[in-house]
């Protein structure tokens, strides 16, 4: 994910929420997608499932993300970095002094990065080089996302896009109407140019604006603002609508023919 970005080259990622490691294989054999990201912010799993999930997509050259509960932000992230995910998506940052902490739990205990990630030695760091320059290096590439999807943090905007070590943000319409009184209004025109402001804030702060799709076609929209990296689909989904579709057709042609 690092050397993509520092590539200036489009990103392309899927939503998964089961901890199955063979939908993971099943991603990368499609060869279409650079990274996957566990919603962990809406299933259960346990540390296990984050050992797994990595082991599978590198068996792929499959960059991995994970997206994290506020509450429990620190200790997730940073399992989630030792378990071998290259990033982290944080949600509901509220303000810039958040971000700034979200930062820095990504971020390795040395007096130039002020970060809090210690020595732990963890999947990431088998075989002795917890604590060495590797070590330190790996924590540095580790690519910070941001959710931006509270009233508070779109006040704040531009000191949030300032902060070093932001990589790249996300817009969430549902959580910021919400957060404005105006809950499942996440489509209105209202809304919408707000994430337009957010997007336009992010590329003039030299941060990168991501976008959640459903369909291909509606990459187009935001290719139009300037967003070139796209996360499509979420497994869930996928599965309700495919059983949606063909369970009603089924029962439409059996019952037509009796």
């Amino acid at each position: 994910m690092r050397e993509l970005l520092k590539a200036g080259r489009p990103t392309f990622g899927t939503h998964i929420h089961t901890t199955w490691p063979c939908i993971v294989e099943a991603v990368g054999h499609t060869g279409s997608y650079d990274y996957v990201e566990f919603v962990a912010e809406y299933g259960p799993y346990d540390l296990y499932a984050l050992d797994d999930l990595c082991r599978a997509a590198e068996l792929h050259d499959l960059s991995t993300m994970i997206k994290v509960d506020q509450e429990s932000r620190g200790y997730i992230a940073q399992r989630a970095i030792g378990s071998g995910f290259q990033s982290v998506l944080f949600s509901d940052c509220g303000s810039a002094e958040e971000v700034r902490q979200c930062v820095r739990i990504v971020r390795p205990d040395t007096p130039e990065d002020g970060g809090s990630y210690g020595v732990a030695t963890r999947r990431f760091s088998y075989m002795g080089y917890g604590g060495s320059p590797d070590y330190v290096q790996a924590l540095r590439d580790i690519v910070v996302v941001l959710m931006i999807e509270k009233k508070a943090a779109v006040d704040e905007l531009d000191e949030i896009l300032s902060i070093e070590g932001v990589d790249m943000i996300q817009w969430g319409p549902a959580d910021y109407s919400m957060s404005v009184g105006k809950a499942g209004q996440g489509g209105s025109e209202e809304i919408v140019s707000v994430e337009r402001r957010v997007i336009e804030a992010a590329l003039a702060h030299g941060v990168q604006p991501r976008a959640e799709i459903g369909s291909p076609d509606a990459a187009r929209y935001y290719l139009d603002l300037g967003v070139r990296h796209f996360c499509i689909g979420t497994d869930v989904s996928i599965l309700y609508q495919w059983w949606k579709e063909n369970g009603d057709g089924l029962r439409e042609v059996v019952e037509a023919g009796a």
